[in-house]
């Protein structure tokens, strides 16, 4: 038996141990798991400072160094990710539906654990406690396999975790890490669909294409972030400067950053200065179509496939559209169906772009940085999904979760 296959089976065992466990003992285990998570702060910040020391001497992209540092406010916001979930809901055993049939058959659609959950992520340390928060509270056993790139926080913070459970009676399997960096161990894990329910990729789009194409898991597909805004003619341009600002220089390495702009040729002269002006402070890079450039002397000639590219950096395309239906055909072709947002004080348009744009999560008059599970009261999430099967956008609880049916008789059989 290969250590994958000894982990998957602990997993198994796991699992059903936990989905024995009331909401009471799991809230009590999140809230010794936050505090044990600022306790030994001092530990996991020493790990994560050789993680980033290696990454810096390999040459890691500021943006992909973002997303691996962690701090005290990274930390607390971790912590409070636990906190929060605890608060939350306990929905597993939710009867869904209930009805019965002119047989007398009482049929009740409950909701349940999902079961054994494998993530596969990169670059991201506060995903760990976060998938162990979500996957706990729903009565999932998860097993993590992080980037090498985050290793040493991975270790560190899955060891606080483990020690969390360990004090409140819970058995430690409830959440393991493959601590092998390997690619073979990767490709292996994907294999496992004996032991693993789900497997959830978080990451670049050469992740999560690898984890689709190769998996004999079910597979939830989280997805790479090229999310637009367009600026209609009939928007609020300080509004709109504003919203862009946040969503394109808030935090560039996350994949609900704003990446590109469709912008009303009608208002073009009256924002681009503006504009310019503001992500001129964060030095960010402009590259625009050829109306773009003609009000904007310092933006570079934007190509196709810049309109489809995710940065994680300090640039933004930008391309001239004449309607609301052309915008919403240039996003429809070129967005990855995560998060767009339309600027308008036109209520008409604003409805036409909401029931037209085909993404997770669309917005009217807001960043598209408001796409987080903690954002939208879940906690935290397990990722954004931006397929149509099981769960699309934030992945909050009731997303790891299923359902199975309660048949209750009385002797009845079939004709």
């Amino acid at each position: 038996m290969t250590d994958l296959e000894a982990m998957g089976q602990r997993a198994v065992t796991a699992k059903y141990l936990l989905q024995k466990l009331n909401e009471d003992t799991k809230n009590k285990a999140l809230l010794c798991a936050a505090k044990r998570l600022l306790d030994h702060k001092g530990e996991l910040l020493a790990a994560n400072e050789k993680d980033i020391e290696n990454g810096e001497k390999n040459g890691m992209h500021s943006g992909l160094l973002d997303r691996l540092r962690l701090n005290d406010a990274r930390l607390e916001a971790m912590a409070e990710g636990l906190r929060q979930i605890a608060k939350l809901p306990d929905y597993v055993g939710e009867v869904m539906e209930r009805f019965e049939r002119p047989n007398g058959l009482l049929i009740e659609k409950r909701r349940v654990p999902l079961g054994v959950i494998g993530i596969i992520y990169e670059s991201r340390p506060n995903v760990t406690a976060d998938a162990f928060g979500l996957c706990f509270k729903t009565g999932n056993a998860v097993i993590l396999k992080g980037g090498s790139d985050a290793v040493f926080s991975n270790k560190a913070i899955v060891k606080v975790l483990g020690a969390a459970l360990e004090e409140c009676g819970v058995t430690q399997e409830a959440v393991q890490l493959i601590e092998d960096t390997d690619r073979s161990v990767t490709a292996a894990f994907m294999k496992l669909n004996k032991y693993v329910d789900v497997l959830i990729p978080r990451g670049g789009a050469g992740l999560i294409r690898s984890v689709v194409e190769n998996s004999t898991i079910p597979v939830i597909e989280t997805g790479t972030g090229n999310c637009h805004v367009y600026v209609d003619r009939d928007a609020d341009l300080d509004v709109a400067v504003r919203i862009i600002f946040n969503a394109k220089t808030q935090r560039i390495g996350v994949c609900n950053a704003c990446e590109s702009l469709a912008v009303h040729r009608d208002i073009k002269e009256a924002l681009l200065p503006k504009l310019a002006e503001a992500l001129g402070t964060k030095n960010v890079e402009m590259r625009g179509d050829e109306e773009i450039r003609q009000v904007l002397q310092d933006c570079l000639p934007a190509t196709e496939e810049d309109y489809g590219k995710e940065y994680l950096d300090y640039i933004i395309s930008m391309k001239t559209v004449g309607s609301v239906e052309e915008a919403i055909a240039h996003i429809n072709k070129y967005n990855t169906g995560h998060s767009d947002c339309i600027v308008t004080e036109n209520k008409e348009t604003a409805e036409q772009f909401l029931r037209e744009v085909d993404s997770a999560c669309v917005y009217v008059n807001a960043s598209t940085r408001f796409t987080d599970g903690f954002e939208f009261g879940f906690g935290a999430e397990i990722g954004i999904s931006t397929q149509k099967l099981h769960a699309r956008g934030p992945m909050g609880l009731k997303e790891l979760t299923s359902y199975k049916y309660i048949v209750r008789g009385s002797g009845q059989v079939r004709d």
